[in-house]
């Protein structure tokens, strides 16, 4: 019953697997690895293979880490819905209730999730078989490579399916395991980068150590969410968990909210104890006191703990000691509210459609503003709060270390592209929840315009350059920047004092900066005009 005739298995098989996405998402992500074998093809019409040509290391490099950077992504998408799905499709009780051991009920969760992007990674192997006769990789490194990279996968599933267990909505799952396994896919990409050379320490790692280490995480992952499915909390009607925020508070490791204090009191309101005031919103008095909290606060207490914990050794590193790196910082602060900062807006009003509650607040005499403005202020709020929480050591920073006190303009640049980060983030999130059907699908189509806009034309300048592609063509991948605030980061001129080797860093690149803000303010007005257009009409806003 744990493999071969587990019933959970083979339905979330065959649920999962002849869907269209499969199959759009198997060609895509072809396509995908297809395109950086074919940009980083050696240009050279003659290659010596009985040495390592640089060229075609580089390309084997390029192809393993862009498909390891893409299932990394992809493999919490399919696995921190396993179970929170379950919640939210109001079957988990049914689940609990029924004779399958909950070790069964986890594998099967588990390998149902992960076979899809096992056949995507499978589906890779021709590609990569093209570019082993240009020499400058063996076939042990690319067997060790894919040994890593399914090893990864397993993990990554392993960790998705955990937070799955813990939490109530696929969303906050979600979240939570792209802020773990960030550190994860940095730590490897680093890996595989510095080892280049030592391809046989590289081997040995990938086949010895990583297996091992993969698979004792697994196995106590795993361990764990079967756990709390054999010994489950509290579960009202419809299988929901019944939280306790006073108990939870007392029994919180770490970090404790108290919604009484500052500055918990900002993201976290205290309970309500008097009644509505006339003339207020509505919308917002309900999603700042019953929507966002009603489900506990275990997912801001982890969001915010993993990320401090994360910011104080990147303080250390890109503030102190390599200053000249001080845009990675705000880097960091920018991947984190592009994970955190759509989690609360993206299910503003498809949860509404959700809880068959849309046509009644439809119907209200609420203005499509007065709706948008409730939704938007209160988790706009949030996740600009958590955010600077992660600024704070950026003013820290900028204040003690005296190269930078030179350099004021550009840190008040990093803060002001920081802010229009998390405008842009919750705007695009709740355009993707006013024209989805389901909050995950809301989600996952929020972080896919984000990465299509953030990471992608700084991807296209750094691959020009790397491939020595000609001056018209690096330009044109330069000018696609303006859509990214990662190029607008790096486009910030700093003087001697922080980067007195790189000239082009002193000189900056201020066009492209203010590019940046007038491309974000043009998507802004036409987001907010297409979001008002939808709520005005009304057309297919019905859950009926």
């Amino acid at each position: 019953m744990y493999l071969f005739e587990n019933p959970v298995l083979q339905r979330e098989l065959l649920v999962n697997l002849r869907t269209k996405r499969a199959f759009v998402l198997l060609a895509v992500y072809q396509l995908l690895l297809a395109t950086v074998v074919v940009a980083a093809w050696p240009n050279d019409q003659r290659l010596d293979l009985t040495t390592n040509p640089p060229s075609a290391t580089k390309l084997v490099n390029l192809f393993f880490l862009g498909q390891y950077v893409i299932a990394s992504l992809m493999a919490p998408s399919f696995a921190a819905g396993t179970i929170a799905g379950e919640k939210e499709r109001r079957t988990y009780e049914m689940l609990l209730a029924s004779p399958m051991r909950p070790g069964a009920i986890v594998l099967g969760k588990i390998v149902a999730s992960l076979t899809h992007i096992g056949m995507l990674i499978i589906g890779s192997l021709p590609i990569i078989v093209l570019c082993l006769p240009l020499g400058g990789v063996s076939v042990y490194e690319v067997l060790a490579a894919y040994l890593g990279l399914i090893i990864s996968v397993v993990l990554f599933g392993a960790i998705g399916v955990l937070c799955s267990s813990y939490f109530p909505r696929t969303s906050s799952a979600l979240v939570v395991s792209y802020l773990a396994i960030l550190p994860l896919v940095i730590g490897a990409c680093v890996f595989w980068a510095s080892l280049a050379t030592e391809g046989d320490l590289r081997l040995k790692l990938s086949v010895i150590v990583l297996p091992a280490f993969g698979l004792a995480a697994v196995l106590l992952m795993g361990a764990n969410a079967a756990g709390r499915m054999l010994y489950p909390p509290d579960v009202g009607s419809e299988g929901k968990e019944v939280i306790d925020l006073e108990r939870e508070t007392n029994e919180a490791v770490g970090l404790v909210i108290q919604p009484d204090q500052f500055p918990d009191r900002l993201f976290a309101p205290p309970r309500k104890d008097e009644m509505m005031a006339d003339g207020a919103n509505p919308v917002y008095d309900k999603e700042l006191h019953s929507e966002i909290f009603s489900q506990g606060t275990l997912m801001l207490r982890l969001v915010i703990q993993i990320s401090i914990l994360l910011a104080i050794p990147m303080m250390g590193v890109f503030l102190f000691f390599q200053q000249q790196h001080a845009p990675w910082f705000a880097v960091y602060v920018i991947v984190f509210n592009m994970l955190v900062g759509p989690s609360f807006l993206a299910g503003s009003i498809t949860s509404e459609r959700e809880r068959q509650t849309l046509d009644l607040l439809l119907t209200t005499p609420l203005s499509p503003m007065q709706i948008l403005w409730g939704k938007f202020v209160v988790r706009f709020r949030i996740s600009l709060v958590l955010t600077s929480f992660l600024l704070w050591p950026l003013v820290l920073g900028a204040g003690l270390n005296t190269h930078f006190w030179s350099n004021w303009p550009s840190v008040l640049g990093m803060f002001l592209i920081v802010g229009m980060v998390c405008l842009v983030n919750c705007v695009i999130a709740l355009a993707c929840s006013l024209f989805s059907s389901k909050t995950s699908i809301a989600l996952l189509t929020t972080y896919a315009v984000l990465l299509l806009l953030y990471v992608v034309p700084p991807a296209l300048s750094t691959l020009a350059r790397t491939l020595e592609m000609s001056p018209e063509t690096v330009v044109m991948a330069d000018w696609t920047g303006v859509a990214s605030p990662f190029s607008a980061l790096f486009s910030l001129p700093l003087n001697e004092q922080i980067a007195p080797e790189n000239p082009e860093v002193n000189v900056g690149n201020v066009p492209a900066v203010l590019g940046y803000f007038a491309f974000s303010t043009l998507l802004l007005a036409a987001a907010t005009a297409a979001m008002f257009l939808r709520l005005k009409i009304r057309q297919g806003l019905s859950e009926g």
